[in-house]
C-alpha cells in the first residue's frame, strides 16, 4: 500500500541570509562592542580624569555596577515595550539610547559642569538600558520570522557574529584612544539604524496586536504561574555558568595569574577578548550541534559539560604561562558559546503575547547575577584563597546551570504560534 504522508516541506537555507537576520547580527555585533567597551577603557579613561588606583578600583566598580543596573531595568522596559509595541520599536529605541549614551562618554574629559566620574556612571546606566534591549529583541524576532527548522542555526549566526564585537572593541582601544573608541561606537549604532528602516515586523506579532483583549508584555505573568515561573528561572538558571567564566574567571584573570605563580602580568582584557573569540566560535557551532541532534537541551549539556572540565582543569592543573591561560579562556569560551541556545530557549518557552519580555529580561536578569558572584568571590576570597573562592562560586553557577537545563522542557520544532494565557 503506498503512502499517503506528504514528505517533509523543503526548507530553503537563503533566509539565514534575510535581512533580519543580518541586521540582528550587526545589532549584537554593536551591542558587545559597547557593553565590553568600558572594561577596556576603565583604568585609561578614569587615568585620564586624575584617579590614583585605589580611587579607579573603586569608582570603576560603582560605574560598571551602574551599568549593570541599567541592563536589568532595561531588561524589563525593552521586553515589555517588545510585547507591546513591537520587536522593531526595541531594536530602534534601544540603539538610539546607547549610541547617543557612548557618544556622550566620548566626551567625559570635557565635563564641567558636574564631577566627571558621577557623569561617566550616569551615561554607563543609560548605555546600559539601550544595550539591554538589543539581544532579545532581535533572538525574537529571527526566531519568529525563519522557519522552525533553522531557528537554531539563525540564532547562532547573530550570537556568533555578534560576539566578534569584543575582538574588535579591544583593537579599536589599540590603536585609538578610549575617547574616539566610545565615538565610534556610537557611530556605528547610528549607521546601523539606518540600516534597519528596511527591515519588516515579526507576522506572529502582527497578528497578536490586533488581537486587542490579549494581554500582552505581562512582566508579573511570570510570577502569577508555578509553571511559567518554574520555566522563567530555568531559563535564567542556564546561563549562569557563562557569566562565572565571564564574570569571575575572566574579569579576575589578573589574580588567577598571580595565584597560578605566572611571572607575566596578565592582561584581563585581553582575556575577556580571547574568550569571546571562544564564545563567537561556540555560538556558531551551537546552531549546528542542536540542529544536528535535534535537541536544544543535547546540546546545551554537551558544551556546559565540556566548560566544567575545561574550568576544572584550569584551576587544578593551572597555566604556567600567559599564553596558555589564554588558551584556557578560548576553550571555555567556545564551551559558554550555547548563550545563543540558551537565549532561544528563553524565547521558545513563552507564547507571542510575553515571548519578548522573556528573551530580553532573561539574558539580562543573568548578566544582573554576575553583581551577587564577584560580591561572593570578594566575601570568601579572606577565608579561603583565590582560586577556592573561585571554585566555590562555580559550584554554585554549574550545579543550578545542569539543574535547569536538565528540567526543563525540550524547544526543538516547538510551534512558536501560540499565546500565554
Amino acid at each position: 500500500m503506498q503512502s499517503t504522508v506528504p514528505p517533509p516541506p523543503k526548507v530553503s537555507y537563503k533566509s539565514l541570509f534575510g535581512l533580519p537576520v543580518i541586521v540582528a547580527a550587526l545589532g549584537y555585533f554593536v551591542d558587545i562592542y559597547d557593553l565590553l567597551l568600558f572594561g577596556i577603557v576603565r583604568v585609561p579613561s578614569l587615568k585620564d580624569l586624575g584617579l590614583n588606583d585605589e580611587q579607579i578600583s573603586r569608582v570603576g566598580a560603582n560605574i560598571l555596577n551602574w551599568q549593570m543596573g541599567g541592563l536589568l531595568i532595561g531588561g524589563i522596559l525593552w521586553g515589555v515595550l517588545g510585547d507591546k509595541r513591537g520587536r522593531l520599536s526595541v531594536l530602534f529605541g534601544s540603539i538610539i539610547t546607547y549610541s547617543l549614551a557612548n557618544i556622550a562618554c566620548g566626551f567625559i574629559d570635557r565635563v564641567t559642569f558636574m564631577d566627571p566620574t558621577d557623569y561617566y556612571a550616569a551615561m554607563r546606566f543609560v548605555a546600559g538600558v539601550g544595550l539591554a534591549g538589543e539581544l532579545g529583541a532581535g533572538i525574537t524576532l529571527v526566531s519568529e520570522v525563519l522557519p522552525k527548522q533553522l531557528r537554531a542555526i539563525g540564532t547562532s549566526l547573530v550570537a556568533g557574529v555578534g560576539l566578534f564585537g569584543a575582538v574588535v572593541a579591544y583593537f579599536t582601544v589599540e590603536l585609538f584612544n578610549w575617547q574616539n573608541a566610545f565615538l565610534i561606537g556610537g557611530a556605528m549604532g547610528i549607521g546601523l539604524l539606518l540600516l534597519r528602516i528596511g527591515v519588516i515586523e515579526s507576522g506572529m506579532f502582527t497578528q497578536v496586536s490586533e488581537q486587542k483583549h490579549v494581554q500582552k508584555g505581562n512582566f508579573f505573568a511570570f510570577f502569577t504561574n508555578w509553571e511559567r515561573f518554574s520555566k522563567y528561572m530555568k531559563c535564567i538558571g542556564i546561563g549562569l555558568p557563562t557569566w562565572f567564566v565571564i564574570g569571575i574567571l575572566a574579569t579576575f584573570s589578573n589574580e588567577f595569574g598571580l595565584a597560578f605563580g605566572i611571572a607575566e602580568p596578565v592582561k584581563p582584557g585581553l582575556t575577556i577578548m580571547w574568550c569571546y573569540i571562544g564564545l563567537a566560535i561556540g555560538d556558531l557551532a551551537s546552531g549546528v550541534i542542536s540542529q544536528g541532534l535535534k535537541s536544544r537541551k543535547q546540546a546545551v549539556s554537551l558544551l556546559m559539560g565540556f566548560t566544567l572540565v575545561v574550568s576544572l582543569i584550569y584551576v587544578y592543573v593551572a597555566p604556567k604561562t600567559v599564553m596558555g591561560l589564554y588558551m584556557y579562556f578560548l576553550a571555555m569560551g567556545f564551551g559558554i558559546g550555547y548563550w545563543a541556545m540558551f537565549v532561544t530557549i528563553g524565547a521558545e518557552q513563552f507564547g507571542t503575547n510575553l515571548r519578548a519580555t522573556a528573551a530580553t529580561t532573561v539574558p539580562n536578569m543573568v548578566r544582573g547575577t554576575v553583581i551577587l558572584m564577584t560580591s561572593l568571590y570578594a566575601y570568601l576570597k579572606p577565608s579561603l584563597d583565590i582560586v577556592n573562592a573561585g571554585v566555590a562560586v562555580g559550584i554554585i553557577s554549574f550545579a543550578i546551570g545542569f539543574y535547569s537545563i536538565l528540567t526543563i522542557p525540550e524547544t526543538h520544532g516547538k510551534d512558536l504560534n501560540y499565546l500565554e494565557e
